[in-house]
């Protein structure tokens, strides 16, 4: 195969484009080094935790850590099928996903090896639900981008990874996390870093509404699989928030299953109103639209 032109010495860059508008995020925010991070702190504070406190925080860290992991392990193929499509300004965005969350993968790492000295057995916390979604139907969808990267398949692709593993499934661990960590003001360093993950995947969530509105735009007839996909979805990434819930009785610090479960649904319905208002919008709008 060769290069016959190249966009940026025909009609440019497109930097007022919402791909472009986040490619100038992530230069600007997303360059942080897990490794910088102190956490002197939260190691004496992780031995102030009494067992079953440990033990929900290694169980909510391990599953943010498979999930980062399998991202980092599956997204290229979606990188692929826009390469393919010639769609400069969304790969040249799409470049900093894997670079971001091999680092989230390693901010995971770290934390488990030198805050909580973790044993490596904890795929043992990966509920039917959970292994669903991350360890079934994550790379399933991304991976068959690789023989068929057809707009149909790109839509189930970003659905499971930027609107259930993200925005789901991550953002309710996040708001865990906060819970637990900050109205307790404990672990100074992993709130750092949870902080920059949000920042990061506040991004990621951002393409994947971009991507699947034009998606839809482009293709009207694809809105009736986005919805059958996120409502099939939905059930399992639900369910992992009761899954946690019922392996502790009483749950520590305080955490109520409702506060989660409602957070999680409310996250999922904020996303679909806002793909359901895109079904109206012009190309130009959702190349437009605000992050």
């Amino acid at each position: 195969m060769e290069h016959t032109s190249f966009v940026t010495l025909t009609r440019g860059l497109q930097r007022a484009s919402l791909p472009m508008r986040l490619f100038e995020k992530a230069k600007r925010y997303g360059i942080w080094n897990p490794s910088d991070i102190d956490f002197t702190q939260d190691i004496q504070h992780w031995r102030s935790f009494d067992e079953r406190e440990r033990t929900v925080i290694l169980h909510l860290t391990s599953l943010f850590q498979a999930g980062e992991e399998a991202v980092t392990l599956d997204l290229l193929p979606l990188l692929q099928a826009v390469v393919a499509e010639g769609r400069l300004e969304e790969e040249m965005y799409l470049t900093t996903f894997l670079f971001e969350e091999a680092k989230h993968t390693d901010f995971f790492r770290r934390f488990l090896d030198e805050v909580a000295g973790a044993p490596h057995d904890l795929g043992r916390f990966a509920s039917d639900n959970y292994r669903t979604v991350v360890y079934q139907a994550l790379p399933g969808a991304l991976h068959a981008l690789r023989q068929d990267a057809s707009p149909a398949n790109q839509l189930r692709a970003s659905v499971v990874y930027n609107m259930i593993v993200e925005g789901v499934l991550a953002e309710t661990g996040y708001h865990a996390y906060y819970t637990i960590l900050e109205r307790n003001d404990l672990m100074p360093g992993v709130r750092k870093g949870i902080s920059w993950l949000k920042q990061d995947e506040s991004r990621h969530i951002a393409y994947g509404l971009f991507l699947l509105s034009r998606l839809v735009a482009e293709h009207p007839a694809l809105w009736s699989l986005l919805e059958q996909e996120m409502n099939t979805l939905l059930t399992p990434a639900v369910g992992v928030v009761g899954d946690i819930f019922a392996a502790y009785d009483p749950m520590p610090f305080g955490l109520l299953a409702d506060d989660f479960v409602n957070y999680a649904i409310d996250q999922f319905s904020k996303r679909y109103a806002r793909l359901e208002k895109a079904r109206s919008a012009s190309l130009e709008e959702i190349f437009q639209a605000e992050e």
